[in-house]
């Protein structure tokens, strides 16, 4: 009788754990070129292997690889993004905010903001403390970031208080509300005060040149920098993580940029910098050196990790995608993690820069492509139409062709991850429906584009790709190594291990309808891939 008793409380145990041959996912999502949006699917069945099989595109994940952890997905508050919020009802904001930040939306767990003006800038050409000689920054203030946008300046404006720092406190109140309230928000500045530069200058485009900071204002920038951060600490928002400066080899001066050298960026860091966050409590904010494209990263990490003060105070390594528009350069993450496998590589800026730009390559009906090319129109993003800036130069062909928006974005960042990647923050969170505004006219593609003449949104289709890569891959989940990846070049898979013991699968089909076998820690199941499409699938074995 009692072997019975236990034998009947073992059944029940089997039956609420779920233990038995077959598993079941717990969600799978797609979005596809044919018209799903972040559709919830059917179940993927997992069953125990019994025999492999050796289908060339058979997937192997392996369990026990387990590799770096995520750091996150999202996207990046602007000027143009804020202003662009601030032209649309109140009530419609927060909708959006929520929609992406909220837990029942994309859930994005990663913003990067802009310290000072850059080219996403309404206003353009200011930064917190525009005195020259002002050492002791007596002159110091927020405000260009507080004050709104003035209906008499900005008549289509519907909401004329808010602006950046108003839209980082919503986001921060959104992310407060819920049971999963991680947020790593990331600054990065595109050029200390003009005075503080070699140039006087914010950019000098006729020059091509940013304009260097002077080694005498390393220090001043440094107390600059942490009056930002303890402005926004004062008021409640913590920083996650920093960067010295954005994209520290220059853009030939065609707006706010700021020129700093390996070398000096390491003595800024180990110098200044790092010694300022610490003595003014700010010890936990990781500092995230380079901050520009990934296949020219290698002299700065040298620069600065073979610094050993420099190196104390840095993290890791930020990174931007723009060197091409069809790789995430493989061999020079894998170089980078192995030179310095205990410092993080995150991705912290990438759009499709130069969206539409009349005279552009490519780009024979601007008119008409601008009305029609990109705006509420999904086939844009999933087919190869964009361009870029370095489309058809005579150096780099073979790195910039014409590419499908949602297949560079999706690809980027599931090889990227198998590759040492910690995560994704997109470039302007929100933007107009021509790719604007911008004081500098580059235009730009943005996973929120509002035609706020009309009140209309669009999402495009590649948000909803970063909207089931953040709802499936969470800070602290795991990415795990694949020993056998798909033969065929059209798909792109990658796999994380959670924190609550679930995995979580993301593919990529850039061809025709596929089926394959995906096999992980015993189990095994047979994936359908739509035509053109991009599934995850959230599963425990």
């Amino acid at each position: 009788m009692q072997m019975k008793k236990q034998l009947a409380l073992a059944g029940l145990a089997l039956v609420l754990c779920g233990c038995h041959a077959d598993k079941s996912s717990t969600h799978v999502w797609l979005t596809s070129a044919s018209g799903a949006r972040f559709a919830e699917e059917e179940p993927v069945v997992f069953r125990r292997v019994v025999q492999a099989s050796t289908e060339g595109n058979r997937v192997v994940v392996e369990v026990n690889d387990r590799r770096q952890s995520i750091d996150g997905f999202g996207n990046s508050v602007t000027e143009s993004s804020v202003f662009v919020l601030a032209c649309v009802p109140e009530e419609e904001r927060h909708a959006l905010l929520r929609e992406m930040y909220g837990a029942d939306g994309a859930n994005f767990s990663a913003t990067r903001t802009v310290v000072g003006s850059c080219d996403f800038a309404v206003k353009g050409h200011y930064s917190y403390d525009d005195v020259p000689g002002d050492t002791a920054l007596e002159h110091f203030s927020m405000s260009v970031h507080q004050d709104g946008f003035p209906r008499a300046e900005y008549p289509q404006v519907k909401d004329e208080h808010f602006d950046v720092w108003q839209c980082l406190h919503e986001i921060a109140a959104i992310k407060a509300e819920q049971s999963d309230q991680e947020w790593r928000l990331v600054a990065s500045p595109w050029t200390a005060p003009a005075w503080m530069k070699d140039n006087g200058k914010f950019f000098d485009k006729p020059n091509r040149y940013g304009g260097a900071l002077l080694e005498r204002y390393y220090d001043t920038f440094a107390r600059y920098y942490v009056r930002y951060l303890d402005a926004y600490r004062q008021s409640g928002i913590r920083f996650w993580a920093i960067t010295p400066e954005n994209e520290p080899m220059g853009n030939d001066g065609s707006w706010e940029s700021m020129h700093l050298s390996p070398s000096a960026e390491a003595a800024l860091i180990g110098g200044h910098l790092g010694p300022q966050l610490r003595s003014n409590g700010f010890d936990d904010v990781k500092i995230l050196c380079f901050d520009q494209n990934t296949f020219e990263a290698a002299p700065y990490t040298s620069a600065v990790f073979g610094d050993p003060q420099a190196e104390s105070y840095t993290d890791g390594v930020a990174l931007h995608w723009y060197g091409s528009t069809v790789s995430c350069f493989p061999e020079v993450l894998d170089s980078l993690h192995a030179a310095h496998p205990g410092k993080r590589l995150i991705h912290t800026e990438g759009c499709v820069d130069n969206l539409g730009r009349e005279g552009w390559p490519g780009v024979t009906d601007y008119e008409g492509y601008k009305e029609s090319g990109w705006f509420d129109n999904d086939e844009f993003w999933w087919t190869e139409q964009a361009t870029d800036w370095a489309y058809s130069t005579p150096w780099w062909p073979e790195w910039h062709p014409k590419y499908a928006v949602v297949h560079r974005y999706a690809s980027y960042i599931i090889d990227g991850l198998n590759h040492w990647l910690t995560g994704y923050i997109d470039w302007n969170a929100v933007l107009d429906s021509v790719g604007g505004p911008t004081h500098v006219n580059n235009t730009c593609g943005a996973m929120l584009m509002v035609d706020y003449e009309n009140d209309k949104p669009y999402f495009t289709p590649y948000y909803y790709v970063l909207k089931q890569f953040s709802r499936s891959m969470r800070p602290g989940d795991v990415v795990l190594g694949i020993s056998q990846a798909p033969s065929a070049e059209q798909l792109h898979v990658c796999t994380v291990a959670k924190q609550d013991g679930s995995y979580a699968v993301n593919i990529l089909n850039t061809g025709e309808a596929v089926t394959f076998p995906l096999q992980i820690g015993g189990y095994e199941a047979v994936i359908d891939m739509p035509e053109n499409s991009v599934k995850t699938i959230v599963f425990c074995l």
